[in-house]
């Protein structure tokens, strides 16, 4: 049986962090900034701008903004979770405006970006992330946590499109449908105001 730990990404050396973002679906090509620049500065940065990008906030970061996964001390997934206000690029879509919370609320957290391995997928390490995110947010001061899943059951969808995790991920982590933008995108949220570290 594999031996999975979670460990916050601003702790682990970069090329774990290269490991995660390198081994199939966008992770090598987006190095999880789709939400923190605009869609201009996005597509025109190359590669290894937006890995920079990723290495310069990861080195400045107060609280860890992503997780890491690793299955038997290999580098295997990550996840993306900090203030909605500290992922400028959330405020400009439409599928989260479909949300009741104020866009810039410190309280409410963002699950944004999940990155497998291919090799280490269908072993539930969403799933574990998405538990470690939950807990990371509320141990950070977070009130509510938020997804912007895809309806799998409504729509065909890719392992590159599942960056956003799907509904029953997030339904199955206690989350509660709280929108639906779309037909096939929702918004989640699970209030984890009463699990927040006392001040």
């Amino acid at each position: 049986m594999p031996t999975i730990r979670i460990e916050p990404a601003t702790t682990v050396p970069w090329s774990d962090v290269e490991q995660t973002m390198t081994g199939g679906g966008d992770g090598a090509s987006c190095w999880c900034q789709w939400f923190m620049v605009t869609r201009k500065e996005f597509d025109a940065c190359s590669r290894d701008d937006k890995a920079a990008l990723l290495r310069r906030e990861l080195t400045r970061a107060e609280a860890p903004p992503a997780l890491i996964a690793y299955v038997d001390d290999a580098a295997a997934a990550w996840v993306r979770v900090g203030p909605r206000p500290s992922q400028p690029a959330l405020g400009r879509s439409r599928i989260i405006k479909a949300s009741a919370e104020p866009i810039d609320d410190d309280a409410v957290w963002a699950i944004t970006c999940f990155v497998v391995r291919r090799e280490h997928r269908g072993r539930g390490l969403a799933r574990e992330l998405t538990a470690a995110a939950v807990d990371h947010a509320a141990a950070h001061g977070a009130r509510v946590v938020e997804a912007y899943p895809v309806d799998t059951s409504l729509r065909k969808t890719t392992n590159n499109e599942l960056f956003h995790g799907s509904v029953q991920l997030f339904r199955d982590a206690g989350f509660r449908e709280v929108a639906r933008p779309t037909d096939a995108r929702a918004v989640m949220a699970l209030d984890v105001s009463r699990r927040r570290r006392a001040p």
